[in-house]
């Protein structure tokens, strides 16, 4: 969440699989490589995030993880804040070198 607020794409990207999907309401599944174009069209947008993780499980070298996230956008120009909050699904897989990589995540986020 802290390389999110800070705007850090390489970061951001680091903590996925390169064949992650990500589901949302309203639109077909997609990848990291158009995750990266969205997260680079908030550039100028200030994000604050606060999540109350409700469930963790680690079965080997996989987990998953259900959170309850809230997420406000604010357009550092000026404009109408958008606020969104709702559970999420996260699949967790531990890569050889031992750190935890996003797989797949449901995202059940709607405007607050």
């Amino acid at each position: 969440m802290r390389a999110t607020k800070e705007g850090d794409l390489s970061i951001v990207l680091s903590l996925m699989s390169d064949d992650v999907i990500f589901m949302v309401p309203g639109r077909e599944p997609f990848g990291k490589e158009e995750f990266a174009v969205s997260f680079q069209q908030l550039k100028n947008v200030r994000i604050d995030t606060e999540s109350n993780i409700q469930e963790v499980k680690v079965l080997g070298d996989w987990a998953y993880l259900r959170n309850h996230l809230s997420v406000t956008m604010v357009p550092l120009q000026g404009g109408r804040k958008v606020r969104r909050r709702g559970y999420t699904l996260s699949v967790l897989n531990k890569t050889p070198a031992g750190n935890w990589v996003l797989v797949r995540d449901a995202n059940l986020l709607s405007d607050a």
